[in-house]
């Protein structure tokens, strides 16, 4: 996990060498880290709800000469969690990026909405950081770069299940930190602003809120998911080897502004 500059300064990684596990690898988020980490040389264990749907994006990795695998996973069902990484043998990288999230006032929350989203992102992120956090363990240590939001800092009016399931990663995040690092497993997470993805593609539609955002970001724009790459690689790479129970916050400076 080296690092080297590019061209106008620009800090790249090498993985080569490197096996990274990306959940919820069929789009958004999880889609552009995989890939970013296949042109980075990294093997890749790439997991979706249904294997199938990984079909392009494992194909796009494999161009850049990496070795891929992919595995359905439904990370709200433990058993399967734990089955399903216990066959895929070394991994130095998990990237815990799967969730989910469904807008709704939250005098209208049901139990069956509330553990579709805390089930997924809180329960199933801990369980599949247990899981890969053992493989690591038995082979010398690892890193996790668990997902966060801007909703574990602030409160998000009708994401209340989504809010709580985040804010409950970051904790997670530093009590893994604390449990994990004598084991040589770092633990850190990034919170993303506000980034077009399938799952945020509804607030997008609308005109006036994207105006209402941009006008609150001090750099001007909404993020690219380009713009998280480098953040996830750095805290999974070696230049980081002393960054633990972190999370960074990739927003353009929106919660700096008042």
């Amino acid at each position: 996990m080296a690092e080297a500059r590019g061209p106008r300064g620009r800090t790249s990684f090498d993985f080569g060498g490197t096996t990274v596990l990306v959940t919820g690898a069929s789009r958004g988020i999880g889609r552009s880290l995989a890939l970013a980490f296949a042109n980075a040389g990294a093997d890749l264990v790439l997991t979706a709800r249904g294997a199938g749907a990984l079909d392009e994006v494992a194909a796009e990795a494999r161009a850049h000469g990496v070795a891929v695998r992919c595995l359905a996973l439904d990370q709200r069902d433990v058993n399967a969690v734990r089955d399903t990484l216990a066959q895929i043998g070394p991994v130095d990288v998990l990237v815990n990026n799967a969730g989910v999230e469904e807008v709704r006032p939250s005098l209208e929350v049901d139990e069956a909405l509330w553990d579709r989203i805390v089930g997924t992102n809180l329960k199933g992120a801990f369980f599949t950081a247990q899981a890969a956090a053992a493989i690591m363990a038995r082979n010398g240590g690892g890193a996790i770069v668990n997902l966060a939001s801007l909703t574990s800092f602030v409160g998000v009016p009708t994401a209340t299940p989504y809010g709580a399931s985040k804010t409950g990663v970051l904790g997670m995040t530093r009590a893994l930190a604390a449990e994990w690092g004598p084991l040589g497993i770092r633990v850190n997470a990034i919170a993303p602003g506000y980034f077009e993805t399938d799952m945020t593609r509804v607030f997008y539609e609308d005109r006036s809120w994207v105006e209402s955002m941009v006008a609150r970001i001090p750099m001007g724009r909404l993020g690219a998911l380009e713009d998280l790459s480098g953040a996830v690689q750095f805290l999974a790479s070696d230049s980081a080897a002393y960054v633990n129970g972190e999370c960074l916050v990739i927003d353009g400076g929106f919660l700096a502004k008042i």
